[in-house]
């Protein structure tokens, strides 16, 4: 039997990276608003209080929208679903650009979640439709490894760029770059149907959520996040405020806490 890949011909490895592209891409657009939180409070008059607020209001809206999607994603082709995903987000990111106060801000960034957790849960859907179950455990290592590879390059060029051109550059860059993935996506993928060739096998998410492995590893996933993120949102105030870390030197910091981050992630 031929690999998805094969029946849509196109290359599995090319597929994979441009499926990490998009993922690397989503995962930045999350990423960089919490090292960039001082920069923006200072600039919009945001108390520093806040600042977990803006990164949990992407998240929030992500998470609700991954799971509303998840009923009615499978009705479309993927590469649609896949392109307007990345271009809601492309525009939502660049609106946080031209964000002037708190809840102009926390708008824009609602809005990048509605697209941002489909985008997430279309991409690997694509993986699973078309990649062999031999492979997968594979193939998702590596486009999951977007994260780490976010956080070695992307968050630390969002800092320099912040820190030589304001915080907004950081975002309008972001966003130039998910509109070249987004268009490179449109026109290098194939029309990704093959979920729909037996609609009587479509997963539904009630069904999903009553297999006991399912709720175990998302319970795992749960307990993972919420450690992570009691103190990830406010690490960049923290270490400015707090500890009188330069914020010259705050780039360097992220790179080194990136790079293990990669080489951890990949053992």
């Amino acid at each position: 039997t031929r690999s998805g890949a094969e029946q849509l011909g196109i290359s599995e490895r090319f597929l994979l990276l441009l499926i990490s592209a998009v993922q690397c891409i989503n995962v930045l657009d999350f990423m960089i608003v919490m090292p960039l939180g001082p920069d923006f409070a200072r600039d919009l008059g945001i108390p520093i209080s806040r600042l977990g607020i803006i990164g949990g209001s992407y998240t929030a809206s992500a998470a609700i929208a991954g799971a509303l999607g998840s009923r009615y994603l499978d009705r479309f082709d993927r590469r649609k679903a896949l392109a307007v995903s990345l271009f809601g987000l492309v525009i939502a990111t660049s609106l946080a650009g031209f964000a002037y106060n708190l809840w102009t801000l926390i708008a824009a960034r609602l809005l990048a979640g509605v697209f941002g957790g489909p985008a997430s849960s279309v991409a690997l859907a694509v993986i699973a439709d078309v990649v062999p179950s031999r492979r997968r455990g594979r193939a998702l290592g590596m486009v999951m490894s977007g994260f780490a590879v976010a956080s070695v390059f992307g968050v630390p060029l969002s800092l320099e760029l912040a820190r030589h051109f304001g915080w907004r550059a950081p975002f309008f860059a972001v966003a130039g770059l998910g509109l070249s993935i987004s268009v490179g996506a449109i026109l290098l993928l194939p029309p990704i149907r093959i979920h729909m060739s037996a609609p009587g096998q479509r997963s539904r998410i009630f069904d999903f959520l009553r297999d006991p492995n399912v709720l175990f590893t998302l319970a795992g996933t749960f307990t993972v996040m919420v450690s992570s993120f009691c103190i990830v949102p406010n690490l960049s105030a923290y270490l400015q405020h707090n500890r009188s870390y330069p914020r010259e030197q705050l780039s360097a910091l992220y790179l080194a806490g990136g790079s293990i981050s990669f080489v951890v992630t990949r053992i």
